[in-house]
């Protein structure tokens, strides 16, 4: 690495740190400036939209802070590490967040975002103290020392990881659009063309029953030996988005194994958590091709519950239909709890309140209908496994000089 130059951030190009417009002032919001903050990043290396945006009365309150297209945008505070470009002429982030103009002289956006994320959460050693909640000030992050090669090598390391990134995020974007065409075949088939003779019933005309979960243990505890991994309501989440990177490993009883380990065609449905925002209820099918996903048997937390099917066939069915009700926003009709948990009163949502519901026949084609597009999902989701495991293992070592391009 003797060609590689040791350089502070700083020297790299201009320093940004991000201010967020007075939010009691409506008039600076809503506008079509992206206004990026840290749920805005890890999504992608480029930030193409933001969940809120300022307006130009906004921007004239932080016009010290606006970013140019190409600015490289890392989370200094809470969730260290997350990184970003931005992508249009003019972005502004809010105060949690420290970006590079970089000097296009120095080093190239799309190395520097890579720098970053190999860097990740280890970023926070900068702050001084170590933790992940350190908060690294803009004279902290200018002070980070970053090694690199030449213009040229940057441009060659970048475009591996990035033919890598480029393939994942097109299978993203596939499997969005599958389900985006599974929730439009339901919709249609059992919404809006519903027949007359259907009948009012139960979710119960489907179900075989429901199963609690278990948290398990930390670590091996006595005949805690069993080691799965446990699926939690933000696992559904990421799991139904992508793949559940943070599904934590936990040690549970061989039995209990036995008893809440899922089936092909089982449904696993959050019961408890939800915020004033999201409620209750997120839900994800579980087949074998889902199973591949983990590197350990799969089982859920006792805060989620498993809803066995009488049929496979029926699987799909009941799973549009939940997740068609949820995005009604129909369960935070069925939540109760205190203001800090709330909880899902799946009994009524299951086995008390009625629907219109189709014949079997109708639900069994519906599943033959759309058993390719979920299948397809499964394999977009299995080489998304493959080629970030690859970007993983070739990012170190292609940052650190190990590995020549």
């Amino acid at each position: 690495m003797s060609e590689w130059k040791e350089y502070k951030l700083g020297e790299l190009g201009k320093i940004v740190t991000g201010k967020t417009p007075p939010t009691s002032q409506h008039q600076n919001y809503d506008g079509d400036i992206p206004f990026i903050c840290i749920p805005d990043l890890g999504k992608s290396r480029f930030i193409f939209h933001t969940n809120k945006t300022i307006s130009k009365i906004g921007l004239e309150t932080v016009k010290n802070c606006s970013l140019p297209k190409g600015s490289v945008v890392v989370s200094c505070i809470a969730t260290i590490g997350q990184v970003g470009i931005t992508t249009k002429d003019i972005s502004v982030t809010n105060q949690q967040i420290n970006s590079l103009i970089p000097d296009s002289n120095l080093i190239t956006e799309e190395f520097c975002y890579y720098y970053f994320k190999n860097l990740g959460e280890d970023l926070a050693q900068f702050g001084g103290g170590g933790s992940i909640f350190e908060i690294i000030s803009k004279d902290k992050f200018s002070k980070v020392y970053l090694t690199i090669p030449s213009l040229p090598e940057q441009t060659a390391i970048a475009s591996v990881l990035s033919s890598l990134d480029d393939k994942i995020d097109l299978l993203h974007r596939q499997n969005a659009t599958l389900e985006k065409m599974g929730e439009t075949l339901f919709r249609q088939w059992f919404v809006e063309d519903a027949k007359e003779e259907w009948k009012e019933e139960t979710f119960e005309k489907w179900i075989h029953e429901t199963v609690g979960g278990d948290w398990g243990k930390e670590s091996i505890k006595g005949d805690f030996t069993k080691a799965v991994y446990c699926l939690r309501g933000t696992d559904i989440a990421d799991l139904n988005k992508g793949l559940p990177n943070k599904t934590p490993i936990r040690f549970i009883k061989e039995n209990k194994y036995q008893s809440i380990c899922p089936n092909d065609g089982d449904l696993i449905i959050e019961v408890s958590g939800g915020t004033e925002n999201q409620s209750t209820g997120r839900i994800c099918y579980i087949d074998n091709q889902v199973k591949t996903l983990f590197n350990y048997p799969l089982v859920f937390s006792n805060f989620c519950r498993m809803i066995r099917i009488k049929k496979l066939e029926y699987s799909f069915f009941v799973y549009c239909y939940i997740q068609y009700l949820y995005n009604q926003n129909e369960f935070f009709n069925l939540e109760n709890g205190s203001s800090g948990i709330k909880n899902l009163d799946y009994k009524t949502l299951l086995f008390d309140l009625k629907y219109k519901m189709p014949d079997e026949d109708s639900v069994i084609k519906f599943h033959n209908q759309v058993k390719s597009l979920f299948q397809k999902v499964n394999q977009n989701k299995i080489q998304i496994r493959t080629l970030s495991t690859l970007r993983d293992t070739l990012l170190p070592k292609l940052m650190s000089g190990e590995i020549k391009v």
